[in-house]
């Protein structure tokens, strides 16, 4: 089994920068991918990146590209979601989660609170 812990989050004001972290401990040998996403209380929860896990190919969805960017540590269970020129409408709950296979995300954290004031 996989535990992901996320840190990181907080009050930024807008155009600033944030870095979350997710720690993956436990069966980490079974992940694929690790994606990033957000929930707003009352929407559907939006996926923002992934990395592969084996080759550190990173994908950004295109709502975020050239604001957040996913980076993993070289050879560590440790991967960072970096997000610049940040504004209100980021502010939301994120989470990190895994899975066996591409696409699917079966193992979540906690989640961290980003809220950015204008």
């Amino acid at each position: 089994q996989v535990r992901l812990t996320e840190t990181g989050g907080g009050l930024a004001q807008a155009g600033a920068s944030l870095e979350l972290s997710c720690l993956a401990s436990g069966s980490t040998w079974d992940i694929h991918d690790l994606a990033w996403f957000r929930q707003v209380r009352g929407k559907e929860r939006e996926f923002l990146a992934a990395i592969n896990w084996k080759s550190d190919a990173a994908v950004v969805d295109d709502a975020v590209k050239g604001r957040f960017t996913i980076r993993r540590v070289n050879g560590e269970n440790l991967v960072f979601l970096q997000m610049t020129s940040l504004q209100p409408e980021d502010t939301a709950v994120y989470f990190c989660a895994v899975g066996p296979k591409t696409g699917e995300f079966e193992t979540w954290g906690q989640g961290t609170q980003v809220t950015v004031s204008s």
